[in-house]
């Protein structure tokens, strides 16, 4: 059904409400601007909302993975380290309470399209209203798109998935009215990043047999998992200096590269790091890990090393720990373990590799593997990831005046300036997307970070009487050249990874964040605000 154009004019139309969408809503909202957010789940959290597979949890310590305004932070304390996806859910709760934000949150309501009218200067927005079957476009100054880097899911085309007699769930896709048996019920799960790691670890211990089909192996970290303490609530130092970190957490890489220590040293300082747990031995490691080849190999061979002594089958070695990387430790995101490599111990599970039996076709009982083996199922796990950074942007048929679709605009690779704005969308903002730190930062510290400088570029254009804004092409060369030559100096390209886009077919392999870290951004866009935002046509 559809609804005549609606006549509200919003100064600022924001599309998600995660912690980038909640915090453009609460910043604008203060400062007296018109906004309101869109959001296609029927509750706060984003990625939370739908992250509810057996397991899911965050990877960011939780007194981190939380906004940084002393208001809240004081008020909360998550009850383990890595919270859970039903607490974390309960914190936006709580953020909604503190903050009347749902006021202004239209949910289940999916942003479809966007046209830009030039003429009014304004964004012509299509809504669907999926709880009312009811359509109607909304006016807006600017759109800001907070979509995020995991909101396009990425299912892969095999062969007679729709056969499927059994379950077949993508993790981000999971059943939110009802829960899933696992126990009893034979359980393959395909990929092993984060959420194929996590459901696994949940699995083997209810399911008659659980087998992972993996492509590459998990390069995972101990999480050590534990209770809050009152300790981790003492977080004002912590949020005061977030924003000095590489990775927007309370600490980052050390001063010292791998060669500058001694042999005896360094081994110390990896086993100090393991035990320490979480990203410790990928974000807080020497600072040459992720631009020395040799040095990146001594941290892979103490990493295979101490997981092959958790697996006590050797002739899984070589397929979950093998003799060599199978790329540069830490350029693929590695995940957070309990217990991941214990579970190859028991008799219920099992791993297939695809690198030498690749899945042929899913039949209406199971995979069929290229030896003819024909594994039979009664649940499906897809933990096969995201059209990572830009596919939720893309999901949006968003067009300019001329009729050029942002897509169109990205086929040949994801172009910005400042990780904010593409050339040829005026008015148009992101937030915790491509080219920007996103994946590399902690999620709320760079939803912070960056839509702060966007909230304060928004209220500059609006005190100025500015109606206009486009990125310029040579911004965007020279925002792209700055990543480039970042990228070429680390191992990233070593890798064919979701950071690249390459695990999506068709997609152009090109690095998708910016690489420098969380200081090195904001020392960009703080210095263009100073200027008066040259990388701007404005009218």
């Amino acid at each position: 059904m559809t609804t005549p154009t609606s006549d509200e004019n919003l100064d600022v139309l924001v599309v998600g409400a995660g912690y980038a969408g909640l915090y453009q809503l609460d910043k604008l909202r203060r400062l007296g601007h018109k906004v309101t957010a869109f959001e296609s789940a029927p509750r706060l959290g984003g990625v939370w909302y739908w992250n509810c597979y057996p397991g899911a949890r965050t990877d960011s310590p939780g007194p981190m993975y939380q906004f940084g305004d002393e208001e809240l932070w004081s008020d909360w304390t998550f009850s383990e380290l890595y919270p859970s996806w039903s607490e974390v859910r309960d914190y936006f709760a709580f953020v909604d309470k503190k903050l009347d934000l749902s006021k202004d949150i239209e949910f289940n309501t999916e942003v479809q399209a966007a046209r830009f009218d030039e003429d009014a200067r304004l964004w012509r927005v299509e809504v669907h209203d999926k709880s009312a079957d009811l359509r109607r476009t909304v006016s807006a100054r600017y759109m800001v798109v907070c979509t995020g880097f995991g909101s396009k899911p990425y299912i892969p085309a095999l062969p007679g998935l729709g056969s499927f007699e059994g379950e077949a769930y993508h993790t981000a896709r999971w059943p939110q009215d009802r829960e899933v048996a696992l126990a009893g019920r034979r359980v393959g799960v395909i990929g092993n990043g984060a959420s194929g790691v996590q459901v696994m670890q949940e699995a083997a211990g209810f399911a008659s047999d659980v087998t992972l089909f993996q492509r590459t192996p998990n390069l995972a970290l101990p999480m050590r998992q534990r209770p809050s303490t009152p300790e981790d609530a003492q977080l004002a130092e912590a949020m005061a200096s977030r924003n000095n970190h590489f990775a927007g957490v309370d600490y980052d890489f050390l001063e010292q590269a791998t060669p500058d220590v001694s042999d005896e040293e360094r081994e110390a300082t990896y086993e100090k790091l393991w035990e320490m747990g979480g990203f410790r031995p990928w974000l807080g490691n020497f600072n040459d890990l992720f631009f020395d080849l040799d040095s990146n190999r001594l941290f892979y061979n103490f990493w295979r090393d101490k997981t092959r002594a958790r697996i006590k089958n050797p002739d899984l070695w070589e397929i979950l720990a093998p003799t060599e990387p199978p790329h540069p430790f830490g350029v693929k995101r590695p995940s957070l373990e309990q217990r991941y490599y214990e579970i190859f111990n028991q008799d219920n599970v099992h791993v297939v590799d695809l690198q030498a039996n690749p899945i042929v076709e899913v039949t209406p009982k199971g995979l069929r593997t290229a030896d003819g083996t024909e594994h039979e199922l009664d649940l499906l796990v897809l933990a096969t990831g995201f059209d990572a950074v830009t596919g939720g942007i893309t999901a949006i048929d968003i067009r300019n005046a001329a009729g050029e679709s942002i897509a169109d605009s990205f086929a040949d690779g994801a172009h910005t300036a400042l990780g904010s704005a593409t050339a040829g969308f005026p008015n148009l903002l992101f937030v915790y997307g491509p080219q920007s730190p996103s994946a590399f930062c902690n999620g709320p510290t760079a939803a912070e970070a960056q839509g702060e400088w966007i909230v304060e570029f928004l209220d500059y254009l609006h005190r100025n009487n500015i109606t206009r804004i486009e990125a310029t092409v040579e911004a965007e060369q020279r925002w792209g050249t700055t990543i480039d030559e970042i990228s070429a100096a680390a191992l990233f390209s070593h890798a064919k990874s979701w950071y690249m886009g390459a695990n999506i077919p068709g997609k152009k392999v090109q690095m998708l964040m910016y690489p420098g870290g969380l200081p090195g951004f904001l020392a960009e866009v703080n210095a263009s605000a100073a200027q008066g935002y040259p990388e701007f046509v404005t009218a």
